[in-house]
């Protein structure tokens, strides 16, 4: 699984990029910081699947979920925020799967394993079809 990877933290993307490099069969396709710079990365990078930062400078998470759908109409998209009460925005922006930056890393390894079409799973959070 090839995985874009946008966020614009540095020590988010390290530590993201450490977690996915550690899995076997995901690679990590590119990283962005900006909006502009994953929409630039998506129509010349092959991903399956993107991790967004749902607060990535440049557009809002919905407009940039907007876009992302327009050049990558079924690419799952897992929304990252510190900040669990936008979950519920990401997901009616059509994101795939949400994942609060907190959770432990198992659960966005989850998210990234079931958007091939299954099911991700947050305790005390619907499910999510990805």
């Amino acid at each position: 699984m090839r995985v874009l990877l946008a966020d614009d933290e540095v020590r988010v993307r390290y530590a993201l990029r450490v977690l996915l490099r550690q899995q076997p069969g995901v690679e990590l396709a590119g990283e962005a910081v900006r909006a502009s710079d994953l929409l630039d990365a998506l129509a010349v990078v092959r991903a399956d699947a993107v991790l967004l930062d749902w607060e990535l400078p440049g557009s809002s998470g919905p407009r940039l979920m907007a876009a992302i759908r327009a050049v990558s109409p079924r690419l799952p998209v897992i929304a990252l925020s510190g900040r669990p009460e936008v979950r519920r925005e990401a997901l009616a922006a059509g994101a795939d799967a949400f994942v609060c930056k907190s959770d432990p890393p198992e659960r966005l390894l989850s998210a990234l394993e079931n958007c091939g079409g299954g099911l991700y799973y947050s305790p005390g959070v619907a499910y999510v079809a990805c």
